[in-house]
């Protein structure tokens, strides 16, 4: 995965925690689900260290140029998707606002501008911590 938003991302706060709770998977979309309004309006780019899904194939098409919006991405990953070593990483126009990083299938990591948005994932995800 190319990492050229290290910059960007310096300002964010985070969050990371286990990908399993039990037998659910925490999947992209459900992340997607629960940034609420913040994530609603944002053009996503998703890159893969591993294709797992013939789904990822049509996501980085859709990401390679303008990326997609947060409702496409949405369909794209529902009803279920489990990732290695994936990032999303969503826009308001040209800034980058948050970046999900799924890491080996077994954490999220979850930066973001937003405080609100990681307080959300904090409260749904017991075990999250601080990055």
């Amino acid at each position: 995965m190319s990492r050229d938003t290290g910059k960007a991302e310096a300002g964010m706060k985070g969050v990371t925690f286990p990908a399993w709770h039990g037998k659910h998977y925490v999947t992209l979309a459900e992340l997607l689900v629960r940034l609420g309004s913040f994530g609603l309006d944002l053009t996503w780019r998703v890159e893969f260290d591993e294709i797992v899904d013939p789904r990822c194939v049509e996501i980085g098409k859709r990401s390679a140029d303008v990326g997609m919006d947060t409702l496409t991405l949405l369909s794209l990953t529902t009803p279920f998707l489990q990732l290695i070593d994936a990032e999303a990483r969503g826009f308001a126009g040209d800034e980058l606002v948050v970046v999900l990083t799924e890491v080996d299938s077994s954490l999220w990591d979850v930066r973001a501008v937003d405080e609100r948005a990681l307080s959300e994932l904090r409260h749904h995800y017991p075990g999250a911590e601080d990055l």
